[in-house]
């Protein structure tokens, strides 16, 4: 009898697959962790005290630079490795969202505020005229993981989801979802910094709702970092995702020179109006929201993109197209314009070429994006050059 020859992908195959489906900043981080644990380990260095965040020794020695090699460094394998499989799902989904050059930022400025937030809170609880409790400033902390906690927060927003669920077990409101995962590692782990994991918490929420928008870069920040000659290397590695060339899904807070700063009164009842106007409103409804200068692209937030009616019928048109073989005489040109001769020829083989360029355009930043070639071909034919819809058939046959 004839063997079966479809065998299924052996263990490194499947490994390089997912390798090679991991963004750049994201596999970067990986790495950078998991070479600084091996040489830690290899080389038998654990005086974590030198290089763990430790607020006495900001306080007393300013020693800043413990803001960032806390966040590298790890105390075990299981550590260092359940930091790694939490930051690999998360990091894929917003390095897609935001782009290579916006995610390393974000990773940076959510470094600095947590241990803003966890010194400050750690000055407050010790100095507490009531019940001091100093044991707060002599703990260290090390790990990635105030970061994860910070991008569930952003994920979850950015997703728009209405529930999640908690290690598969059961759903819980999305929320809540942060708030539970804290509460749930301090019953399931030992050592764990609830200080640590509380600020990633704050400072996700912080950004989410604009309070970090100062600091927030715009566009072309970006785009000036993607354009440099240092960079050039790390923009053609197949992982790097232009912010440029990104999707337009989420709402991604950026501070505008061009919006007016709201003028705060000293009137009480004026108070909440100011503070409710820098914050950004969410759109519940399926419509596309207003253009918002605080949020580039045209503001559509994932769960809005995948509740949209288009997303059907781009997959239906999808298999329509991959079925429908009656008529090859008549290609499809990509800018929802279909090829016809007229009297003036000239002109008919100029709009042509102008859809095949565009078309061209259009893949090349898919590809940027971090979506295969061939997927991203076929979706944006059957998407007749809409790159917005062609995201969204790409997003939902990943899902």
């Amino acid at each position: 009898m004839r063997s079966n020859i479809v065998t299924e992908a052996g263990l490194p195959t499947r490994f390089n697959q997912l390798w090679a489906s991991i963004p750049f900043i994201t596999s970067g981080v990986v790495i950078v962790c998991g070479i600084i644990y091996l040489v830690c380990l290899l080389v038998g260095y654990d005086s974590f005290i030198e290089i763990c965040f430790l607020p006495s020794a900001v306080v007393s020695r300013f020693q800043v630079y413990r803001f960032y090699t806390s966040v590298l460094f790890h105390g075990s394998l299981l550590h260092v490795l359940f930091n790694m499989l939490a930051l690999i799902p998360l990091g894929t989904e917003l390095e897609r969202i935001m782009g290579s050059v916006r995610l390393f930022y974000l990773i940076f400025l959510l470094a600095t505020t947590n241990a803003v937030f966890h010194l400050i809170i750690a000055l407050l609880v010790a100095h507490n005229p009531l019940h001091s409790y100093p044991f707060l400033m002599t703990e260290c902390a090390i790990g990635f993981s105030g970061v994860i906690f910070s991008m569930i927060v952003i994920e979850t927003s950015l997703s728009g989801v209405q529930s999640r669920s908690v290690f598969g077990l059961f759903n819980v409101p999305a929320k809540w979802y942060a708030w539970i995962l804290l509460i749930l590692f301090q019953f399931l782990a030992s050592n764990v910094s609830l200080l640590g994991h509380l600020c990633g918490i704050l400072s996700g929420f912080a950004y989410t709702y604009g309070f970090f928008k100062y600091f927030l870069p715009g566009p072309s920040f970006y785009s000036a970092i993607e354009n440099s000659s240092v960079l050039s290397a790390c923009v053609r590695r197949p992982g790097f995702i232009l912010c440029t060339g990104g999707t337009t899904y989420g709402q991604l807070p950026t501070f505008s020179n061009g919006t007016p700063t709201p003028s705060i009164s000293l009137i009480p009842g004026n108070l909440w109006r100011n503070i409710s106007s820098w914050m950004p409103q969410r759109e519940t409804s399926t419509d596309q929201p207003a253009q918002d200068p605080r949020f580039p692209g045209r503001g559509r937030s994932l769960g809005s993109a995948r509740n949209h009616p288009n997303t059907t019928d781009s997959d239906l048109s999808l298999q329509a197209r991959l079925l429908d073989n009656t008529m090859p005489s008549q290609p499809l040109v990509p800018d929802a314009r279909h090829s016809t001769v007229g009297t003036d020829g000239i002109d008919g083989s100029a709009v042509a070429n102008q859809g095949v360029d565009t078309f061209e355009e259009e893949l090349k930043k898919l590809a940027a994006m971090g979506f295969e070639k061939t997927q991203a071909e076929v979706a944006l034919t059957a998407a007749d050059g809409d790159p917005n819809v062609a995201i969204e058939i790409l997003m939902s046959q990943q899902r």
